[in-house]
C-alpha cells in the first residue's frame, strides 16, 4: 500500500506560494522531507571539508556536501586512495559508521576527522593474492637467501605481511587455565 505524500504550502515573502513536503521517519517523527538530488546525496549542498587519515597521519582533505552519507564519502575515497568502498570502514569518534549515515545527522562537519581503515579479510585476500602470484613461500626464500640469490624488498615485505596477520589471529585467541595466567604474565611483562 502507498502512502500518499504530505504537502503544504508555504507563502514566500515575494507573494509566491512554494510546496513542502513532509515525511515520517523510522521513529515515527514528522520531519520537512529532504530533497534527494539527481545523484542520490541527500539535503542541500553546502561544502564541508572532512579530513581523512589513514595508518596515523592525515592524507586526504576531501571535499563533499554536507547533508552526504557515508557511502557517499566512501565513493569519493575510492577515487583518492584506490580501496574499494566496500573494503574501507570509517570511524568517526571512535566509532565504525554505516554507509546509510548521513554526515550531518552524525556529527561530522567542517574539518572533521575521519579514519579510513582498510577491512582485515579484504586485506588477507589481498596478501594472500599477492603471495599466489609471485610465489612466494618461506622455504622458497630461505633457499634464495641461503643460496646468494639476490631478492627483491617487496616478496620480504608480503611475507612479513602474512605473518603479521597471523600472529594477530593467534593474540586473539583466549586461552584457559594455566595457560591463560602464563598469557596474562608475558602481557604484563
Amino acid at each position: 500500500m502507498k502512502k500518499n505524500p504530505i504537502i503544504s504550502r508555504r507563502i514566500l515573502k515575494t507573494g509566491r506560494s512554494e510546496e513542502i513536503g513532509w515525511e515520517v521517519r523510522p521513529g515515527g517523527m514528522l520531519v520537512q522531507k529532504r530533497d534527494d538530488n539527481e545523484d542520490g546525496v541527500c539535503g542541500s549542498r553546502p561544502m564541508i571539508k572532512i579530513k581523512v587519515s589513514s595508518h596515523g597521519s592525515y592524507h586526504h582533505e576531501i571535499a563533499v556536501p554536507a547533508q552526504s552519507t557515508i557511502g557517499d564519502l566512501k565513493i569519493l575515497l575510492f577515487s583518492e586512495t584506490g580501496l574499494e568502498p566496500k573494503e574501507q570502514r570509517l570511524l568517526f569518534q571512535g566509532k565504525e559508521r554505516e554507509n546509510e549515515e548521513c554526515l550531518h545527522m552524525i556529527g561530522i562537519k567542517d574539518m572533521s576527522k575521519v579514519v579510513l581503515l582498510e577491512d582485515p579479510a579484504s586485506r588477507e585476500k589481498k596478501l594472500q593474492a599477492m603471495k599466489r602470484d609471485n610465489g612466494i613461500s618461506v622455504s622458497v626464500l630461505e633457499s634464495a637467501v641461503h643460496s646468494g640469490t639476490k631478492l627483491e624488498e617487496k616478496e620480504f615485505v608480503v611475507l612479513t605481511e602474512l605473518l603479521m596477520l597471523q600472529l594477530l589471529k593467534l593474540d586473539g585467541i583466549e586461552a584457559e587455565g594455566k595457560v591463560k595466567v602464563q598469557r596474562r604474565v608475558e602481557v604484563s611483562a
